[in-house]
C-alpha cells in the first residue's frame, strides 16, 4: 500500500480519537461551568440577602427615632461589596428613608415589595435587586432594598474559561500521545492485510499469506478468513488447472483420432469409389452396341452418385479440418482468389451467362488455404442457386458501411447474388451440417460447405450472417479478425 494510503488510514484514526476526545472534554467542561456559575450567582445572592438582613436589624432603631444619618451610615458600610450599586432604606410607608449610591437612575416604581411578602428578587441580566421587609416585635418598619450588579460572575466566567482551555489543550495533547500510541495496535494488522491484498491482485500470487495479529481477536478473525479465503483461491485454481490440462489432453486426442479418422476416410472410402469409378467406365465401354435404354441411363446414374460420394468425401474433410488443422497466418489476396474460382466455374460450364463482379479488397492476414475453401463454398454457392436464371450475376467486394451495425472502420465482405434465395425464417438453420433449405432434386449438394465456412470464420474470431429472400437472391456477410 502506497504512503498516501497509509497516511490516510493513520489520519482518519488520529482526527476520529480527538473529535471524540475533545467532544467529551468541552461537554464535560460546559457541564461543570453551568453548575458553577449557577452556584456561585446563587451564593451571590444569598450573601446580598444576608447584608439586606444586617442592614434591616440595624436601622431599626433609625427608624423608630427617625435618625436619617445614623441609617445613612449603615448604609455606607455596604460599600465593601464592590457589586452592590445603590441601597434604599424606605420607611412603612414606602418614603425613601436614607440610601447609598444614587437609586435614581437604577430603581422602577415597578419593583416595590408587596405588602404580603417579606422577601424577593428580581433578575434582569446581570442585575440584581433584592427588597428584605424589616420587622420589629412581628410589626413591619420599613424596606431595605439592595441592587447589585454581578460583575463577579463574569470576571469568574472568564477564569473558569481560561482553565477550561488549558485543561482541554493539555487533554488533548494527552490524547493524540496515546492515539498514536495505541493506533499503530489497529492500524499495522490492518495494512499488513491490505498489503498482502494488493501483492495477491497484482502478482496473482495466492500462496502468500497475512501475518495473524495475536493482540487483537476481531482482526485476528479478519485475518484468517482472508487466509482461508486465499486458500481456497489457491485450491480452486490447482484444480481447474489440473482440468484445463486434463481437457486439453482429451481434446488433443479427439483431434488426433479425428485426423486418424480422416485419413481413413480418405483412403478406404475413396479406393472402393475409384474401383466402382474404373468397372463403370469398363462397362460403359463394353454396353455401348447394347440396344437396352435403360443400361446407358443407370451407369450415368451410377458414374453421378460416385461423383457426388467423392465430393461429399472432400467436403466432410475440409469440414474436420477447418477446426483442427494449423493456422498459417500470411498475406492473402482475397480479389485474385476470386477470380481464379470465378474463372473454374466459367470453364466449368461455358453455356451460363453469369456476370461477375469482383472488387479490388484489400490484402488480409489469414490462411491462404483456408480462405480458399471459404470463397469456393460462397461463390459456388451463388453459382448453383442461379443456375435456373437465364441470366445471373454475382458479385464479391468489401464495404464498411454494407450494414450499419457492426464496429466502426471494420471491412465487411460480401458475397451477393439474385438466384433462387432462401426463405428469411429458416436463417438460422443455414449454417448447420447437412441441413438443406432447397430439395435435392432442384439444387445438388452436401448441405455442410455453409457449416464448414462458419467454423473456418469462428477460429479467426470472425463471424458470417445472411440476408435474403425466396427468388430475390441472397447476400452472404462475413469478417476477418
Amino acid at each position: 500500500m502506497n504512503q498516501i494510503q497509509r497516511r490516510s488510514l493513520s489520519a482518519r484514526l488520529t482526527r476520529m480519537n480527538l473529535v471524540v476526545s475533545g467532544t467529551v472534554l468541552l461537554m464535560a467542561a460546559l457541564g461543570f461551568y453551568s453548575y458553577d456559575l449557577l452556584s456561585f450567582r446563587d451564593n451571590l445572592i444569598r450573601n446580598l440577602d444576608a447584608d439586606a438582613g444586617i442592614v434591616g436589624d440595624n436601622s431599626v432603631t433609625a427608624l423608630m427615632f427617625n435618625d436619617q444619618q445614623s441609617a445613612t451610615n449603615t448604609l455606607g458600610g455596604l460599600r465593601r461589596s464592590p457589586d452592590i450599586v445603590f441601597a434604599v432604606l424606605t420607611a412603612n410607608d414606602g418614603a425613601i428613608f436614607a440610601h447609598y449610591g444614587n437609586p435614581d437612575s437604577e430603581k422602577s416604581d415597578a419593583r416595590v415589595l408587596a405588602v404580603n411578602e417579606s422577601y424577593h428578587v428580581w433578575m434582569s441580566g446581570t442585575d440584581v435587586l433584592i427588597a428584605h421587609r424589616i420587622v420589629f416585635q412581628d410589626k413591619p418598619v420599613g424596606i431595605v432594598y439592595i441592587s447589585a450588579r454581578l460583575t463577579e460572575v463574569g470576571k469568574r466566567a472568564r477564569q473558569y474559561l481560561l482553565i477550561a482551555c488549558i485543561i482541554v489543550a493539555l487533554c488533548m495533547a494527552a490524547a493524540l500521545v496515546i492515539s498514536s500510541m495505541s493506533r499503530r495496535l489497529i492500524e499495522q494488522p490492518i495494512i499488513a492485510l491490505a498489503d498482502t491484498a494488493v501483492l495477491v491482485s497484482r502478482d496473482h500470487d495466492y500462496s502468500v499469506r497475512a501475518d495473524i495479529d495475536a493482540d487483537s481477536r476481531e482482526i485476528a478473525i479478519l485475518v484468517e478468513a482472508f487466509n482461508a479465503m486465499l486458500t481456497q483461491i489457491q485450491e480452486a485454481r490447482v484444480n481447474l488447472e489440473a482440468r484445463v490440462e486434463h481437457r486439453t489432453a482429451e481434446l488433443r486426442a479427439a483431434n488426433r483420432e479425428l485426423d486418424a479418422f480422416s485419413g481413413m476416410v480418405a483412403h478406404d472410402l475413396r479406393g472402393p469409389l475409384s474401383a466402382i469409378g474404373n468397372i463403370t467406365y469398363i462397362l460403359e465401354m463394353a454396353c455401348k452396341n447394347v440396344e437396352d435404354p435403360t443400361v446407358p441411363y443407370m451407369l450415368g446414374q451410377l458414374k453421378t452418385s460416385t461423383s457426388n460420394m467423392g465430393t461429399l468425401i472432400d467436403n466432410l474433410l475440409d469440414f474436420a479440418r477447418a477446426a483442427t488443422a494449423p493456422v498459417k497466418y500470411e498475406p492473402v489476396d482475397l480479389t485474385g482468389i476470386a477470380k481464379e474460382i470465378a474463372a473454374e466455374l466459367r470453364t466449368s460450364d461455358p453455356s451460363r451467362q453469369v456476370d461477375f463482379l469482383i472488387a479490388d479488397v484489400p490484402e488480409v492476414l489469414a490462411d491462404a488455404g483456408l480462405m480458399r475453401i471459404v470463397l469456393d463454398n460462397l461463390l459456388r454457392n451463388s453459382w448453383k442457386y442461379t443456375s435456373q436464371h437465364a441470366h445471373a450475376r454475382i458479385e464479391f467486394g468489401c464495404n464498411p458501411t454494407e450494414v450499419g451495425d457492426r464496429p466502426a472502420g471494420e471491412c465487411i465482405y460480401f458475397v451477393r447474388d439474385d438466384g433462387a434465395g432462401f426463405d428469411p425464417k429458416r436463417v438460422d438453420q443455414l449454417f448447420h451440417p447437412f441441413h438443406r433449405l432447397h430439395n435435392k432434386s432442384d439444387f445438388s449438394g452436401s448441405g455442410i460447405g455453409l457449416a464448414t465456412v462458419e467454423r473456418i470464420l469462428a477460429r479467426r474470431g470472425g463471424s458470417i450472417w445472411a440476408e435474403g429472400a425466396i427468388e430475390a437472391g441472397a447476400t452472404f456477410y462475413f469478417t476477418i479478425k
